[in-house]
């Protein structure tokens, strides 16, 4: 079996990346979830993975963002709106897809650390790839202006040094 990863502008690739968003974070499936009114950022680049034999299976958006850490500023990387289609997860897609977007957020020599958003069902899934809890406070902004965001868990993954406490402010939307 061969897999294609191929790493694009985020919003040129968007027409590609859609259906397979749509189908497992579209608003029929987000309509519960305390997070489903959240305005979210859009992904400067995209991280498509694409097998011959079903297309496009998995989807990761990367971030690049100078945020405040402590009210320091800091370059970091996102990940955010990780998705692979339903019937082919569990083939180690995603962690695919997240390894070339953590690669791809190294070569970025600015970037100090990297920082996604996840729900409770996914924690073991990235503390297994080595990403840990940020315990302390993170602030973003929404059309209504800067809220505290605590709808999903954060999680930092160590580029050069990630810290577990304080305060981040991502200075703008969330990913």
């Amino acid at each position: 079996m061969s897999i294609e990863i191929d790493i694009l502008n985020g919003d040129a690739s968007w027409p590609i990346a859609e259906p397979l968003h749509q189908a497992v974070w579209g608003p029929h499936m987000v309509a519960d979830k305390p997070w489903a009114h959240v305005k979210w950022d859009n992904a400067h680049l995209r991280v498509l993975l694409d097998t011959p034999e079903d297309g496009l299976v998995c989807h990761v958006g990367v971030y690049f963002r100078t945020v405040t850490w402590n009210g320091q500023k800091v370059h970091v990387g996102g990940i955010g709106g990780v998705c692979t289609r339903e019937d082919r997860r569990g083939r180690g897609y995603a962690t695919m897809a997240i390894d070339a977007a953590v690669h791809t957020m190294r070569a970025n020599e600015a970037v100090r650390f990297a920082l996604l958003f996840c729900e409770p069902h996914n924690f073991a899934f990235y503390e297994a790839r080595r990403w840990q809890p940020f315990k302390g406070e993170v602030y973003c902004e929404q059309p209504e202006g800067r809220i505290r965001f605590d709808y999903m868990a954060p999680y930092v993954f160590d580029i050069v040094r990630a810290p577990t406490l304080g305060t981040i402010d991502l200075c703008g939307l969330p990913w």
